[in-house]
């Protein structure tokens, strides 16, 4: 089949998906991060505090409710990007994790099952006991290198005391023989207020920083994609003062960071809604040899906010908001309360 997409005319195979322009093609993968809004098992975990998600907890999370769960998010993951792309996503990050187990049933399921889904995930010391992953597309991803990063965080108010919350996972590998870096970002919530919580974003945006400053100095010319819920908009301190990220793809550097998630914001798009105002704390941000480069590899095509209408609630007050698996009235059977976003690399076919 043959479509016409902008200055590309796009050739769809089961196998793979590439553009041609005149005499040459070209091969597009997606990358994709979804928060999953609490994504727990029913056992009760006496390390952690997840006793709301438990059959006997105040959320009456049961098998029923688990499977359902299951049948959502792998519903969603395999159809982010499919309006271009006929595989779903080769690279997946996702947070609000609780365990291996939910990720092992989660690859699993029918909707998934058949593109041979594998993960990297570690246990972090958050408290309710949610962490980042990695989902890949083992025909498409193989991994070299993983590690989490502990991010160490005290109370300003209690000296000594410190915030207990989840890692920073990255992981390295060969996207069809191409080595590209991912960090999975979950950074600490807004609880306590915007304002007097910054500084905790602004120590996980100096640990991102200190990452890349690591891959760079073993891979001078690392190309690095880094994602996640950074609960902080792509405007805010920690991404414009401390990682320095530029909004615009001219006169990019290399070694700069472009985000192409600010201008999305600008024209009023989000992921998440609160008291009729959208934000953007889902994101991706990349180095900027992943968007000028002469690099004949993958390369940055376009991002997007995953928003098919069956994520939308349709009626009511939260009209419009992400349809989500619990909202103020208890159990509502939905997605999550974040839309996933998306991001196509793409690069000549011949390569």
């Amino acid at each position: 089949m043959i479509r016409k997409i902008g200055m590309f005319v796009a050739i769809m195979s089961y196998s793979s998906y590439n553009f041609a322009q005149g005499e040459r093609a070209y091969q597009l993968e997606t990358v994709a991060f979804y928060n999953l809004e609490n994504f727990f098992d029913t056992v009760d975990d006496p390390n952690t505090f997840d006793d709301d998600r438990t059959a006997n907890g105040k959320d009456r999370w049961d098998d029923k409710r688990f499977q359902r769960k299951l049948e959502n998010i792998s519903k969603v993951l395999s159809e982010i990007g499919t309006g271009m792309n006929t595989n779903p996503p080769a690279v997946i990050g996702l947070c609000e994790v609780e365990n291996r187990t939910v990720l092992d049933r989660l690859v699993a399921m029918p909707a998934l099952s058949a593109y041979q889904y594998a993960y990297i995930h570690f246990d972090s010391p958050d408290e309710r006991g949610v962490d980042v992953a990695l989902l890949y597309r083992k025909a498409a991803f193989r991994p070299l290198q993983s590690k989490n990063h502990k991010l160490l965080i005290f109370e300003a108010d209690q000296p000594g005391k410190r915030d207990y919350t989840r890692d920073q996972l990255v992981v390295s590998g060969l996207l069809h023989g191409e080595e590209i870096s991912f960090i999975v970002n979950h950074w600490p919530s807004r609880g306590g207020g915007e304002l007097k919580s910054s500084y905790k974003r602004e120590k996980a945006a100096a640990l991102n920083r200190r990452i890349i400053d690591s891959l760079r100095k073993e891979h001078g010319d690392a190309r690095i994609i880094a994602m996640g819920d950074f609960n902080d908009d792509p405007t805010d301190k920690s991404f414009k003062k401390i990682l320095q990220t530029k909004s615009s793809k001219e006169n990019l550097k290399p070694d700069e960071l472009y985000n192409p998630m600010e201008l999305m914001l600008k024209n009023g798009k989000g992921s998440l809604a609160y008291r009729d105002s959208w934000n953007l704390f889902d994101q991706f941000y990349m180095s900027g040899n992943l968007v000028n480069s002469q690099h004949e590899g993958f390369q940055f095509y376009k991002a997007e906010i995953f928003t098919a209408p069956y994520l939308i609630t349709q009626s009511g007050q939260f009209r419009g908001y992400p349809y989500r698996t619990y909202g103020y009235s208890g159990y509502e059977g939905g997605y999550s309360d974040h839309f996933p976003v998306y991001l196509y690399l793409i690069r000549n076919s011949s390569e």
